[in-house]
Protein backbone atom coordinates (compact mmCIF):
# COMPACT_ATOMS: atom_id res chain seq x y z
CA UNK A 1 0.00 0.00 0.00
CA UNK A 2 2.98 2.64 0.95
CA UNK A 3 4.27 2.37 -2.43
CA UNK A 4 0.92 3.46 -4.23
CA UNK A 5 0.73 6.32 -1.57
CA UNK A 6 4.13 7.05 -2.65
CA UNK A 7 3.19 7.27 -6.01
CA UNK A 8 0.29 9.17 -6.31
CA UNK A 9 1.73 11.83 -4.16
CA UNK A 10 4.62 11.98 -6.74
CA UNK A 11 2.33 12.41 -9.20
CA UNK A 12 -0.33 14.94 -7.84
CA UNK A 13 2.76 17.14 -7.11
CA UNK A 14 4.36 17.03 -10.21
CA UNK A 15 0.54 18.29 -11.35
CA UNK A 16 0.84 20.90 -9.60
CA UNK A 17 4.30 21.91 -10.61
CA UNK A 18 2.99 21.67 -14.02
CA UNK A 19 0.21 23.76 -12.92
CA UNK A 20 2.47 26.57 -11.59
CA UNK A 21 4.67 26.28 -14.80
CA UNK A 22 1.33 26.65 -16.74
CA UNK A 23 0.19 29.78 -14.42
CA UNK A 24 3.68 31.43 -14.04
CA UNK A 25 4.22 31.66 -18.04
CA UNK A 26 1.79 34.12 -18.67
CA UNK A 27 3.42 36.97 -16.10
CA UNK A 28 6.78 35.96 -17.17
CA UNK A 29 5.87 36.35 -21.11
CA UNK A 30 3.56 39.67 -19.88
CA UNK A 31 7.39 41.16 -18.40
CA UNK A 32 9.42 39.98 -21.22
CA UNK A 33 7.19 41.94 -23.67
CA UNK A 34 6.83 45.15 -20.95
CA UNK A 35 10.36 45.25 -20.54
CA UNK A 36 11.49 44.31 -24.63
CA UNK A 37 8.11 47.46 -25.37
CA UNK A 38 10.28 50.09 -23.42
CA UNK A 39 13.71 48.90 -24.29
CA UNK A 40 14.65 46.87 -21.03
CA UNK A 41 15.92 43.18 -20.58
CA UNK A 42 13.37 40.70 -21.94
CA UNK A 43 14.96 38.03 -20.45
CA UNK A 44 15.96 39.23 -17.21
CA UNK A 45 12.47 40.46 -16.33
CA UNK A 46 11.05 37.26 -17.35
CA UNK A 47 13.75 35.36 -14.92
CA UNK A 48 12.37 38.01 -11.93
CA UNK A 49 8.56 37.04 -12.44
CA UNK A 50 9.23 32.88 -12.31
CA UNK A 51 10.29 30.82 -8.90
CA UNK A 52 13.63 29.63 -8.88
CA UNK A 53 12.83 26.69 -9.69
CA UNK A 54 11.71 27.20 -13.22
CA UNK A 55 14.25 30.19 -14.09
CA UNK A 56 16.29 26.59 -15.44
CA UNK A 57 14.74 25.50 -18.70
CA UNK A 58 13.56 29.19 -19.18
CA UNK A 59 14.02 30.82 -22.71
CA UNK A 60 12.81 34.01 -24.07
CA UNK A 61 12.25 34.90 -27.91
CA UNK A 62 11.22 38.77 -28.75
CA UNK A 63 10.38 40.46 -32.11
CA UNK A 64 10.46 44.02 -33.54
CA UNK A 65 7.09 44.39 -33.16
CA UNK A 66 6.39 44.13 -29.08
CA UNK A 67 5.96 40.06 -29.22
CA UNK A 68 7.33 38.10 -26.57
CA UNK A 69 7.55 34.40 -26.21
CA UNK A 70 8.17 32.77 -22.95
CA UNK A 71 9.30 28.12 -23.00
CA UNK A 72 9.69 27.45 -19.43
CA UNK A 73 10.90 23.48 -19.05
CA UNK A 74 8.73 22.11 -16.55
CA UNK A 75 11.38 19.94 -14.05
CA UNK A 76 10.59 16.92 -12.88
CA UNK A 77 9.66 16.30 -9.31
CA UNK A 78 11.61 12.72 -9.10
CA UNK A 79 15.27 12.89 -10.58
CA UNK A 80 16.16 15.33 -13.00
CA UNK A 81 15.27 16.75 -16.20
CA UNK A 82 12.09 17.53 -17.73
CA UNK A 83 8.63 16.80 -18.07
CA UNK A 84 8.02 18.93 -20.85
CA UNK A 85 7.68 22.41 -22.13
CA UNK A 86 4.90 25.04 -21.77
CA UNK A 87 5.15 28.24 -24.13
CA UNK A 88 3.43 31.53 -23.08
CA UNK A 89 2.98 34.60 -24.96
CA UNK A 90 2.42 38.19 -24.55
CA UNK A 91 1.91 41.81 -26.59
CA UNK A 92 3.06 44.88 -25.88
CA UNK A 93 3.33 48.08 -28.17
CA UNK A 94 6.69 49.61 -28.70
CA UNK A 95 7.59 52.98 -26.60
CA UNK A 96 9.63 54.67 -28.32
CA UNK A 97 10.61 58.23 -27.21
Amino acid sequence: MLPIVVILAAALWQAVVAGQAVWVSGAAARAAARAAAVGGDAEQAARRALPGALERGLRVECNDDGKAEVHIAIPLVVGSGSLTTVTAQAHFERQDG
